[in-house]
């Protein structure tokens, strides 16, 4: 017998009937409340969700047809009605009991879902997180001989649907019954309920009300006329301290029309670190998405907050966040674009503000430059630099030196720039946020410039040496000052240089650092990791003590006859040095200090018969 006949004589297995999967309602709750919503608040924002989508399906079929929504919230309890197109039984049954399914998938719809806010079926479920008990009362303006409808439904799962007579609802539409859970009471409070409102719809597109007054408040503060330039920017000042609590330094408008975007974004009065993220207004179809929109701009315009409406940008499920796909990565770049040329028309047309954002916000721009050699070549005579010239641009630094020499850090700048200064060597401190990086991109958007990192070496270049002959002659005096630095890692020469008023510098680069550090943590190391730590041990150059020969003070201290007292004073002016280019000091070097000044003081006090 074959395969194919012995599987032929195999029994067929029984047909298996479908399972349903049973939803414990409660538990779906709580895990609504506690990890797909941030507040309960966003409850009321699903009841003026689903009343907008309700009018908005109407208007589909009666262009004409009334758009209100009205909420009264008194004793515990709150009552929504909207004149949306409403639900027959059947629709209940279908849309309201099952759990993902959603109004806006119904038969007719599906073209025009674009228009409505809601978009994942999870609607009415979001009102069990502030009560026990939802009851709807519903009548359909597409099938105008169906009678009113009841469903109520509890949060244990359970729901009941009646028919009630044409008197309990004449006109189509819906109305929302809500009773306060136990600790939720706080939430259906008329304050609260008028200030949620306002928060989330007051640029929807409908009548919206709490009782007697006006949600909405349209057109948008962004859209209004205005009698002037000078008047919209004092009403859109008013509204970013009415929203954010503070007074912007200016306004940029933020019209995309190809991806449905308007809105401004309001420059902060203050600076901010690039790592903290403005928290931005997003609004979709007139809703109030999120006030976190955090990736809505890119990383470089961290000095700006922005409030917008949307009707292109995708919300995650809980609709408190913005779906990151090609679509808001091309609203992002559009808004970069927005704000880059609002940067490059203040530089054109308006340097007084320009120079009033860059006193507040030249570290922004410095980032944006980094990457947008167009907008380095625009800011170059506007974005201020520490330089031993004093605090200018990279234009005016560069035309009036022919070498760009920049630092790398702040400490080194601090070493090299009185002495470099006083030598003629104009120089920049590139320690500070991204200025190394630009400094180096100069020749990008200035070419024939010469831009070269100044270290050590390039300073002692440019100082003048002893005459030999005078060297010489202290040749003593240098060996003793060698013989007690030697242990710091640290070399003694000497030069002529200005001003005289300088008797040290303390040199050193990067390298010559760590080589400092490999040879401090061999010293303290077993024998394993201090073998393994000397065979890192490199070439570079030792740090330098420049005395100047110039100075008074070095001129006494090397005519000293003592060898003892030439140390002791060679570490004074090596700690000096230190101290005066800020450098922080190791546990070695504050040791050094207190010998040397403990030395000096018994010098001073020492009698001539050896007496204190």
């Amino acid at each position: 017998m074959d395969s194919q006949t012995s599987q032929a004589s195999q029994p067929s297995p029984s047909p298996q009937s479908p399972h349903t999967f049973q939803v414990d309602l409660r538990g779906l709750v709580d895990l609504l409340s506690h990890h797909l919503y941030s507040s309960p608040k966003v409850y009321l924002r699903e009841l003026l969700q689903n009343a907008v989508d309700a009018i908005t399906a109407r208007r589909a079929d009666e262009p004409g047809a009334p758009a209100r929504v009205r909420l009264y919230a008194e004793g515990g309890a709150l009552r929504v009605e909207d004149t949306g197109v409403g639900l027959t039984e059947a629709d209940v049954h279908s849309l309201l009991a099952t759990i993902g399914r959603s109004s806006k998938r119904a038969e007719g719809l599906e073209e025009a879902r674009s228009d409505f806010l809601g978009q994942f079926g999870i609607g009415l479920l979001a009102c069990f997180v502030v009560a026990e008990r939802i009851r709807v009362v519903s009548r359909s303006a597409r099938t105008p001989g169906a009678p009113p409808v009841e469903w109520t439904a509890s949060d244990d799962g359970s729901y009941t649907v009646r028919t009630l007579p044409d008197a309990e609802r004449p006109e189509p539409g819906t109305t929302v019954h809500l009773v306060a859970r136990a600790g939720a009471a706080e939430w259906l409070a008329p304050g609260r309920v008028a200030e949620l409102a306002r928060d989330f719809g007051s640029l929807l597109p409908y009548d919206v009300r709490v009782g007697d007054e006006a949600v909405t408040d349209l057109p948008a503060p962004w859209d209004r006329p205005y009698p002037g330039p000078a008047a919209r920017r004092v009403a859109l000042a008013r509204h970013c301290h009415d929203l954010f609590g503070f007074t912007p330094l200016d306004t940029i408008d933020l019209s995309v029309p190809l991806a449905g975007i308007r809105g401004v974004a309001y420059v902060l009065p203050s600076a901010v670190s690039p790592a903290q993220r403005a928290g931005h207004r997003v609004h979709l179809k007139g809703m109030l998405l999120t006030e976190r929109a955090e990736q809505l701009l890119p990383d470089w315009a961290f000095f700006v907050c922005c409030v917008l409406d949307t009707d292109s940008l995708r919300p995650t499920a809980s609709r408190e966040a913005l779906y990151e796909g090609e679509t808001l990565a091309g609203v992002r770049e559009a808004l970069g674009e927005r704000i880059r040329a609002w940067l490059t028309g203040l530089a054109a047309g308006d340097p007084e503000r320009l120079a009033a954002f860059l006193a507040v916000h030249h570290l922004g721009v410095k980032s944006l430059a980094r990457h947008d050699r167009e907008m380095l070549r625009t800011m170059l005579p506007w974005l201020p630099f520490e330089t031993t010239d004093g605090r200018l641009s990279l234009e005016e630094f560069a035309q009036r030196h022919p070498v760009v020499h920049f630092t790398r850090t702040v400490e080194e700048y601090r070493q090299v720039a009185p002495i470099a200064s006083a030598q003629g060597i104009g120089v920049i401190n590139g320690g500070y946020t991204y200025d190394s990086e630009l400094v180096q991109a100069l020749p990008s958007v200035r070419p024939g410039t010469v831009v070269a990192e100044l270290d050590a070496e390039t300073v002692t270049a440019h100082l003048d040496a002893v005459d030999p002959a005078e060297e010489l002659a202290l040749s003593g005096f240098l060996a003793a000052a060698r013989a007690r630095l030697d242990p710091l890692g640290c070399d003694v020469v000497l030069r002529s240089f200005h001003p005289l008023s300088v008797p040290a510098l303390h040199l050193d680069d990067r390298d010559a650092r760590h080589e400092q550090a490999r040879a401090d943590a061999e010293a303290q190391a077993d024998d394993l990791w201090a073998g393994i730590l000397g065979s890192l041990r490199g070439s570079a150059p030792r740090a330098r003590l420049v005395l100047n020969h110039l100075n008074p003070l070095v001129r006494r201290i090397s005519a000293l006859p003592d060898p003892e007292l030439i140390g002791t004073a060679a570490e004074s002016l090596y700690g000096q040095a230190l101290l005066m280019a800020q450098r922080p000091l190791r546990p070695a070097d504050s040791a050094l200090l207190n010998r040397a000044f403990i030395g000096l003081l018994e010098w001073a006090t020492h009698s001539e018969d050896g007496q204190a």
